[in-house]
């Protein structure tokens, strides 16, 4: 069974429309296709939505100016050449992240490490965003007339979470060539909207109490540790990479999914700053709804609820190699439509019965102080190895690996992420928890410089120390 006619010149096992068959084993030579600059795309179409909307504006209201608000928009976003980097690491050894990870923490030390920091909070964040897109779904049912009852609402979370499994069980192929087309549409439709969204702008903006020293510094720091927190999370950028050719220009590679992931992040989370100049962005939806068209705001929300979908179908695939990677004996289709199973069962329980996603918002927030370390780690292994990893032998799952370390535990990685989170807990500021570091500064956030840089240096060192398969 197809979604759409598949093309010629891809293999049988990653074919548009056709489930892909490859899971998490190494891609021979004879099965790579594509080129890099499909990659843009790839990260183009999850970063044209309504969650960057929701960052500029919310960054308006913790006192910026509006010209401080885009410079954060900007660095923060820059940490996507961190995800354009991880990307590389994935025609050079023809595996998924959740797998090259073995080369940082050894084979079993990777397993406690993929559960964590790529499972467990990849099926938050397909909670989180099922959640936000289902609400919207009642919005638009609410248009047109429909009485949004928990039956309806069932069937509504239900219709969001299929067609997001769908895409995630169809797999690369499908979400490469579809993602194209998805961009830009997405971005047509957020053009139009920022023509309406840029007449009530104020270009001259400032706060009616402009902030000052100690608190300005505060609400930057907190400002660009929430920016950065989308590029930090992508750590499974190697995920839509590995079908690439192995002789495939790092440089393209790189340049390509930072570009797809740092240009319309910028473009759409300024424009969210922008919108926040003139309207009251703690209520976004309605706040940028009372500025449309009547007959666009069901496009608007449309296409809220596609970019949702595309950025959760990235994250349900990647899911559900983690799960194999953990070491579950499941085919790649299944364990998606098992996290996905798991994330509506979430989503379900969040809007139907309590007050869980707070909960889970809260905990989200901190997310940062465990992907920065996790990425630092990654980034420095994929330099310091110069990016050359034995694909097969990263899938030996045995002693006989080279990535077997001590006991199948790679404890530079461990001691790293372990010292990096650590310290960036102790570094934090936010809502619900800000460590003691951060309140002897006068609340300023440094989890995210002292998240990356320490834990990559520990982990340069630690492995500089010894022999390894480079």
């Amino acid at each position: 069974m197809s979604l759409m006619t598949p093309t010629t010149d891809q293999p049988s096992a990653d074919r548009l429309g056709q489930v892909e068959t490859h899971g998490i084993d190494y891609i021979p030579e004879t099965e790579r296709h594509g080129r890099a600059r499909e990659l843009f795309a790839v990260w183009a179409a999850p970063n044209v939505g309504y969650l960057a909307l929701v960052v500029g504006g919310t960054l308006i209201l913790m006192g910026l100016s509006l010209w401080q608000a885009l410079a954060v928009i900007v660095v923060g976003n820059l940490f996507s050449v961190l995800t354009g980097i991880v990307a590389v690491s994935g025609p050079a050894s023809g595996t998924p992240s959740e797998v090259i990870s073995r080369a940082m923490y050894g084979i079993r030390g990777n397993r406690v490490n993929i559960l964590v920091t790529s499972w467990f909070i990849s099926v938050c964040y397909l909670a989180l965003n099922w959640a936000a897109a289902s609400y919207t779904a009642f919005r638009l049912a609410e248009r047109f007339g429909v009485e949004v009852t928990v039956p309806v609402k069932v069937v509504l979370i239900l219709a969001v979470a299929g067609v997001t499994l769908v895409i995630g069980v169809y797999g690369h192929a499908t979400i490469v060539r579809l993602y194209q087309p998805l961009a830009l549409v997405l971005t047509a439709v957020f053009v139009v909207m920022a023509f309406f969204v840029l007449g009530k702008a104020d270009w001259a903006y400032h706060p009616a109490e402009p902030l000052h020293g100690v608190g300005l510094w505060a609400a930057i720091a907190a400002g660009l540790t929430i920016v950065a927190s989308a590029p930090l999370s992508y750590t499974n950028s190697a995920d839509f990479a590995r079908y690439l050719p192995s002789d495939t220009s790092p440089v393209a590679v790189a340049g390509w999914t930072s570009l797809g992931a740092f240009v319309p992040s910028v473009l759409t989370t300024g424009l969210g700053a922008l919108a926040g100049t003139a309207l009251n962005m703690a209520d976004p939806e309605s706040a940028i709804e009372g500025v449309l068209p009547s007959w666009f705001i069901p496009v608007f929300l449309v296409a809220v609820i596609v970019g949702t979908i595309a950025n959760n179908a990235m994250t349900a695939y990647s899911s559900g190699l983690a799960l194999q990677s953990v070491g579950l004996k499941l085919r790649r289709s299944r364990s998606v439509l098992l996290d996905g199973s798991i994330g509506t069962a979430m989503t379900m329980y969040a809007l139907l019965v309590s007050n869980f996603l707070d909960t889970v918002s809260n905990m989200m927030q901190l997310v940062v102080t465990v992907m920065g370390p996790v990425m630092a780690v990654y980034v420095a292994d994929v330099l310091w190895r110069r990016n050359t990893y034995d694909g097969p032998g990263l899938s030996d799952e045995t002693s006989a690996s080279p990535y077997w370390y001590t006991a199948g535990v790679n404890w530079a990685g461990v001691v790293a992420v372990v010292v990096g989170i650590g310290l960036s807990l102790m570094c934090v500021a936010a809502p619900v928890f800000t460590g003691p570091v951060a309140k002897a500064v006068g609340g300023v956030d440094l989890s995210l410089p002292v998240g990356l840089l320490v834990p990559a240096v520990v982990y340069v060192v630690l492995m500089s120390r010894r022999q390894v398969t480079r």
